[in-house]
C-alpha cells in the first residue's frame, strides 16, 4: 500500500442528467481514486442501496459521511443517466515524518505528547490546525503568549509528506505590573509579598514568579484571602482578578480589586456539643484564640483540629467540629461558636500521592495528620494539605476525596515540584565588617528525602566565617527535627581590643514543637578558640589570655512565637529563653543564659511599633573566670549610636575593649512608609539604651574605666529590601554616654545575599 499525502481540500457533488431529481435510481456504484483504501471500506461509510430509487438526501448525507472520515481530501458523487454512481475520491497523504522546528525553550518530547498528528497517521488539515492550538496552550502555561505555530508540508513520492511545525516561541509574558485597588489597611508592598505572581525585575533572572500562569494568578487570591483572614479580616473578598495583556502579547498587568471589610475582634468564645458525653469544657484550653484578640482563620482551624483530636483521643472517632462566626459589623466584635456534631461514618481507603518524581513517599506522607484506615476527617485533611504546602517543595498541592463505596474514600494527593537548590553569592559593605563576599549552597530536599544540606562561606575586611551544616527533618521517623553543624570563624579585634579571635568547632541540634507557638532546642557543641596575634601595646588583661582553650557546652533554647509573621511582623510577640553549659569536657567552666522578647504593635495604616529587650548572664565556675572569648559587648549592630564594643569595661591605657558578664539592650522602634514601597524601601526611628557588665578579675582594678550608668542613643534611618539583601542605613546621636565610650554616629549594613 503506498503512503501519500495532500494538503488541498475539496467537496463537489456532481449529479449528470438526475441533478434536480429528488430521488435517484443507483443501478451500482464503483470507486476512482483508490490507492491505500480498500473499496470494502468506502462502500461500509455510504447508506446507498443499489437496484432501488434513493432519495436525494441520503446521497447528499453519504457524501457528507465519507468526507468527515478524513481519509480523503476530495470526493465527488457523479450519476449517470443510467443510475451506475461513480465516487471519485482524492486520498489525503500520509505523514512520512513529523518535525519541530524553533522549539528551544519546550522539549520535543512534551509537545510530541500534545499533538494528534505523528509518523505514519493520515494528514488531516482540520486535525493540522487543532494541533496548532494545542502547541500554542503548551506554550501559554510557560508563560510564552506571543508564540507563533506555521504547519509547513514537504511532499514526497508515494502520497507522503513531512509535515513540520515551524515554531517561534517568543518572548516570555512577564508581569510589568500589579495593582491592587481597594486596601486600606495593608501596603501594595504586603500584599505584593503574600501573593506568588511578581512584577518583573532585573534580579528575578531565575524566578518564574514574573511569568504569568493563569493557575497562579487564581492561587494569589486564595493567598490574599487567606493574609486578611488570618489578620481578623472575616469580610474580606476579591471582587474582581483581571489580567491584561499587552497588544504584543509580551506582558501582563495584573488588576486585583478588593473588598477589606471590617476587622473583627474576638468577642466570646462557645463549645457546644451535640454529642452526648462530651465534656466541652475540656475542649476550651485547646482553642487558639482567646477573648479580645483580632480574628485568625489559621487559628480557628487549629483550634477545630486541636478539638477534633482529643475527642478521637476520647473514642469519639466521627466528629465534625464546625465553627460559627458571628459578626457584628457596627462595633467590630465576633462570637465564636465551635459546634461539636456527629460526623459521617466514612473511613479513609487509601491515600494516593503522584506527580513527585523525585521526592520520596514518605516525606509526603508524614505530613499527613490522618492515615489509612482512619474516620475520615475534614479538619485533618486540610491541615495535612497545609503542611504538605509549608515543605516549599512543590509549586502546585491539589487534594482531592474520591469516594469508593458506601463508606470508604481515598485521598488523592497531586503535587508539582519545583527547584529546592539555591545558590547564593553577594557582595557587600559594612561600617563594622567593611567589604565583605558571600557565597553558598542550599538543598531543601536532599536527595528527595527532606533534608538539608548547607554548605555557606563569608569572607570580609574583619571576619571570615565557614560552615557546613545537615538537618534532619523527621528524626529516628519522628517529629524531631535534628542537625550538624561544622564551623571556623575568625574575627579581627584589632581596632577594639587589640588581638584576633578563632573558632573552629562542631555542634549537634535536636529540636521540636510543642504546639504550633511553642518550640524548643537542645544543642550539644565542642569547639576550640583561640586568641593570637595579640599587640605588644595591647592590655595586660588581653596578654594573659592570649592562647587556646577547648569548650564541651550543652544548650537549650525555647521559644514561644506568637508573631502574625516570622519575615515582616506587624502584630504579636517573641519570648526567648537559652541557656549554655561548658564544662562537661574542655577547659572552660561556665554558666550563660540569655533571653530575648520582642512586641509588635500596628498603631495605623502600616506604622508598626516594635518593643524589644535582650538581657544575657554568664558566671564562671569552678574557680574559672569567664574568659575574653566568651564575655559580651555591646555596640554596633548591638547599640546603635556606639561603636563595636564601644560601651563598657576598657583598659585606662590602651583603650582595649574588654567586654562583660552580663548586659542589657533594649529599644524601641517605629518603621512607617516614606513613599518608597515599591523599591521596598522604608523609613524608621528608634531610640535604644544598653548597659554592659564588668568582667571578672578586674573588680577594684585602677587601671579599668568603667561606669554602669546606661548608655542611651536615638536617631533615624531606613531599612531597603534591596535585590543583594537587607540594608540597613542609621545615623543614631548618643544622649548617654561616658568620655572613653567610642562612639558611631552613621551605621551602614549592607546584606550579603542575592
Amino acid at each position: 500500500m503506498k503512503k501519500v499525502g495532500l494538503y488541498t481540500l475539496g467537496l463537489t457533488m456532481l449529479l449528470s442528467g438526475n441533478a434536480q431529481a429528488d430521488e435517484i435510481f443507483v443501478r451500482g456504484v464503483e470507486v476512482e481514486g483508490l490507492k491505500r483504501v480498500e473499496v470494502d471500506t468506502v462502500l461500509s461509510y455510504i447508506n446507498v442501496p443499489t437496484g432501488q430509487t434513493v432519495p436525494q438526501e441520503k446521497l447528499d448525507d453519504s457524501l457528507k459521511q465519507l468526507y468527515n472520515t478524513g481519509l480523503f481530501t476530495d470526493v465527488i458523487f457523479d450519476v449517470k443517466n443510467d443510475g451506475l454512481l461513480t465516487i471519485k475520491v482524492v486520498e489525503n497523504p500520509i505523514v512520512n515524518k513529523r518535525y519541530f522546528d524553533g522549539n528551544e525553550k519546550v522539549g520535543e518530547e512534551m509537545l510530541s505528547k500534545e499533538v494528534s498528528l505523528d509518523s505514519g497517521s493520515i494528514y488531516d488539515r482540520a486535525k493540522v490546525q487543532e494541533d496548532v492550538q494545542r502547541i500554542l496552550e503548551v506554550y501559554k502555561r510557560t508563560g510564552r503568549y506571543a508564540t507563533s505555530v506555521t504547519p509547513k508540508i514537504i511532499k514526497r513520492d508515494q502520497n507522503r509528506v513531512d509535515l513540520i511545525y515551524e515554531i517561534d516561541e517568543g518572548p516570555l509574558a512577564n508581569i510589568t505590573k500589579i495593582n491592587f485597588v481597594g486596601n486600606k489597611h495593608y501596603s501594595d508592598d504586603d500584599l505584593a509579598n503574600a501573593i506568588m505572581s511578581k512584577e518583573s525585575r532585573w534580579y528575578r533572572i531565575f524566578s518564574s514568579s514574573e511569568t504569568y500562569d493563569a493557575d497562579k494568578s487564581n492561587y494569589d487570591k486564595e493567598l490574599l484571602r487567606r493574609f486578611y483572614l488570618k489578620r481578623g479580616y472575616a469580610d474580606f473578598r476579591v471582587t474582581s482578578a483581571v489580567a491584561e495583556l499587552s497588544p504584543d502579547k509580551t506582558s501582563f498587568v495584573l488588576n486585583y480589586v478588593l473588598d477589606e471589610g471590617k476587622r473583627y475582634k474576638v468577642a466570646n468564645i462557645t463549645i457546644t456539643s451535640e454529642i452526648k458525653d462530651v465534656n466541652t469544657a475540656d475542649m476550651y484550653p485547646l482553642v487558639a484564640l482567646n477573648r479580645g484578640d483580632w480574628f485568625n482563620d489559621t487559628k480557628v482551624d487549629s483550634s477545630v483540629q486541636a478539638i477534633t483530636e482529643e475527642l478521637g483521643k476520647q473514642g469519639f472517632a466521627f466528629v465534625d467540629v464546625v465553627p460559627d462566626m458571628q459578626m457584628d459589623t457596627k462595633s467590630g466584635k465576633m462570637n465564636i461558636t465551635f459546634n461539636i456534631k456527629e460526623g459521617e461514618r466514612v473511613f479513609v481507603n487509601r491515600i494516593n500521592i503522584k506527580g513527585n518524581t523525585r521526592t520520596h513517599d514518605e516525606v509526603i506522607r508524614r505530613e499527613f495528620r490522618i492515615d489509612e484506615g482512619d474516620a475520615f476527617n475534614v479538619s485533618k485533611i486540610k491541615a495535612s494539605r497545609k503542611n504538605i504546602e509549608n515543605l516549599n517543595y512543590f509549586s502546585k498541592v491539589d487534594v482531592k476525596t474520591v469516594p469508593t463505596d458506601a463508606n470508604r474514600a481515598d485521598i488523592d494527593v497531586e503535587v508539582e515540584e519545583k527547584s529546592t537548590g539555591y545558590f547564593n553569592v553577594g557582595i557587600g559593605y559594612s561600617t563594622v565588617n567593611g567589604m565583605l563576599f558571600r557565597t553558598g549552597v542550599t538543598e531543601n530536599n536532599f536527595r528527595g528525602m527532606g533534608q538539608q544540606l548547607g554548605l555557606d562561606v563569608g569572607i570580609s575586611q574583619r571576619t571570615q566565617e565557614y560552615d557546613i551544616s545537615f538537618t534532619e527533618p523527621y528524626f529516628m521517623n519522628r517529629n524531631l527535627t535534628a542537625g550538624v553543624d561544622l564551623f571556623r570563624t575568625e574575627e579581627d579585634y584589632q581596632d577594639y581590643g587589640s588581638y584576633d579571635t578563632a573558632s573552629t568547632g562542631g555542634r549537634l541540634r535536636l529540636g521540636w514543637k510543642y504546639t504550633d507557638d511553642l518550640s524548643q532546642y537542645v544543642r550539644y557543641t565542642y569547639k576550640q578558640d583561640e586568641i593570637d596575634n595579640v599587640d605588644a601595646d595591647a592590655s595586660h588583661y588581653i596578654k594573659e589570655e592570649a592562647g587556646s582553650s577547648d569548650a564541651s557546652i550543652i544548650g537549650q533554647t525555647i521559644i514561644y512565637d506568637k508573631r502574625d509573621s516570622a519575615i515582616n511582623p506587624k502584630e504579636g510577640y517573641y519570648i526567648s529563653f537559652g541557656n549554655d553549659i561548658a564544662g562537661a569536657g574542655g577547659d572552660e567552666k561556665y554558666a550563660k543564659f540569655d533571653t530575648k522578647l520582642y512586641k509588635y504593635y500596628t498603631i495605623a495604616d502600616d506604622y508598626t511599633f516594635k518593643l524589644f529587650t535582650h538581657a544575657g548572664y554568664i558566671f564562671g565556675y569552678g574557680g574559672e573566670d569567664v574568659r575574653l572569648f566568651n564575655r559580651y559587648n555591646l555596640g554596633g549592630s548591638t547599640l546603635r549610636g556606639f561603636d563595636t564594643a564601644g560601651i563598657g569595661a576598657r583598659d585606662k591605657t590602651t583603650g582595649d575593649a574588654l567586654g562583660g558578664n552580663w548586659m542589657v539592650y533594649s529599644g524601641a522602634e517605629m518603621s512607617f512608609p516614606i513613599g518608597l514601597d515599591e523599591v521596598g524601601i522604608r523609613g524608621r526611628t528608634f531610640a535604644d539604651m544598653g548597659i554592659l557588665g564588668k568582667p571578672d578579675g578586674i573588680s577594684g582594678a585602677d587601671d579599668v574605666e568603667y561606669s554602669s550608668t546606661p548608655r542611651v542613643a536615638a536617631g533615624f534611618g531606613f531599612q531597603w529590601l534591596s535585590p543583594m539583601g537587607q540594608i540597613d542605613v542609621d545615623f543614631a546621636f548618643p544622649i548617654v554616654k561616658e568620655d572613653y565610650d567610642e562612639t558611631q554616629v552613621f551605621r551602614l549594613n549592607f546584606g550579603t545575599r542575592l
